[in-house]
């Protein structure tokens, strides 16, 4: 077995890393702060592929698989997980419509979100139905010029920033096989956001409640068929499940170096702190379950690339390991910065912060043991 990245590979790992050292990293405080991410930044990325990571080159995109994208995640993250994973959910989108949606809106669409004039948001979860998704609740009523939109969506990361929300919505009856997915452009007649949500982490991303009243939509905004909508949604979800895991690695990997420079500068009792034996095995257990963590992703992403029977339960292990590993890391880096740790100058609290999401969305860490257990029963 062949661990090491190809050539190929290992550049498209250092051009994402060089982008986010540049360009990222210098301003996710600012942009923490100010509550928002430039979105003149996103057509720069779109130049160098990322916005079409998985689109297939025949309609504009990258055309790479998943393992390769979980290098851009966990480059990105190194920099800033929060405007990481906003890429992803966009990504994600971006491949329902290219897998999933009908030639004309195709063609319509996706030169403008593979190069990211176009932003995507991911409409799933509603105020009553997270973990279970398929008891939403927004309706898509057929109309005699295509489907009007009566509904709620919530913690939508880009509500009331994205241009244009990617929606799964009821067209029939209760269950999944009564849902579809559809296409809304920002500033349709009846389209609205609630407000800003007053996050833990990820403050860079705008969070808000996306509405529906009334809202009027074409026929041919409908992404695929009628009652399918469930199922592409999943379909993106073992994707974003492994791009969510990547960036909890990157941000982690990125604490450690962090720490390890902290340490020997740091002096306590007159040597660096480095250099006593107890540290340095808390140093060591965090290499060695970030460089676990590490090979189980890229054995889950390959799985999924190579279409595996159980590459599902594979995304799902990965999801929930590397989630919590990577809490679990930047928590520890935090600790080994002691008060200054807690100060936001150092960044490490901010990683902490961010990453305590990623063990809740993109199915809940305990949808991901919920998962392994029944492919195993059934097994």
């Amino acid at each position: 077995m062949d661990f090491s990245l190809s050539e190929e590979q290992t550049a498209i790992f250092e051009m994402a890393h060089d982008f986010g050292q540049d360009r990222i990293a210098p301003n996710a405080r600012a942009w923490e702060a100010e509550g928002t991410i430039p979105k003149d930044l996103w057509p720069d990325i779109g130049a160098l592929g990322f916005g079409g990571l998985y689109v297939s080159e025949d309609n504009g995109g990258a055309g790479l698989g998943r393992l390769d994208a979980t290098l851009v995640f966990e480059a990105l993250s190194m920099a800033c997980p929060s405007v990481a994973a906003f890429l992803s959910i966009h990504n994600m989108c971006a491949k329902m419509i290219d897998a999933f949606a009908a030639p004309d809106l195709r063609d319509r669409v996706l030169p403008g979100v593979v190069s990211m004039n176009t932003v995507l948001s991911y409409c799933l979860t509603e105020p009553g139905s997270g973990s279970d998704a398929a008891a939403l609740r927004t309706r898509a009523e057929r109309t005699n010029e295509g489907y009007r939109l009566n509904g709620t969506k919530a913690f939508i990361s880009g509500g009331g920033y994205s241009d244009a929300y990617v929606v799964m919505a009821r067209t029939g009856d209760d269950g999944p096989k009564g849902i579809s997915t559809v296409y809304v452009e920002d500033g349709r007649d009846g389209l609205s956001f609630g407000g800003l949500e007053d996050k833990m982490g990820w403050k860079s991303q705008p969070t808000r409640q996306v509405q529906f009243d009334n809202c009027d939509i074409p026929a041919g905004n409908l992404v695929g068929e009628e009652g399918k909508g469930f199922t592409y949604a999943m379909k993106g979800l073992d994707g974003g499940r492994l791009n969510i895991a990547a960036c909890s690695l990157g941000a982690a990997q990125a604490a450690l170096n962090m720490t390890l420079t902290y340490m020997s500068e740091r002096k306590a009792f007159g040597q660096p702190i480095n250099q006593f034996q107890a540290l340095q095995f808390r140093l060591a257990d965090m290499e060695i379950e970030l460089q676990a963590a590490r090979t189980f992703l890229r054995q889950a992403a390959w799985k999924l690339d190579q279409g595996a029977p159980d590459a599902t339960k594979f995304c799902a292990m990965a999801k929930k390991f590397v989630t919590e590993t990577g809490s679990k890391v930047v928590n520890q880096c935090l600790q080994l910065h002691g008060g200054y740790g807690y100060l936001a100058d150092y960044g490490i609290e901010k990683l902490v912060r961010d990453l305590r999401v990623h063990e809740i969305l993109e199915g809940t860490n305990e949808i991901m043991r919920l998962i392994v257990a029944r492919q195993m029963v059934a097994a």
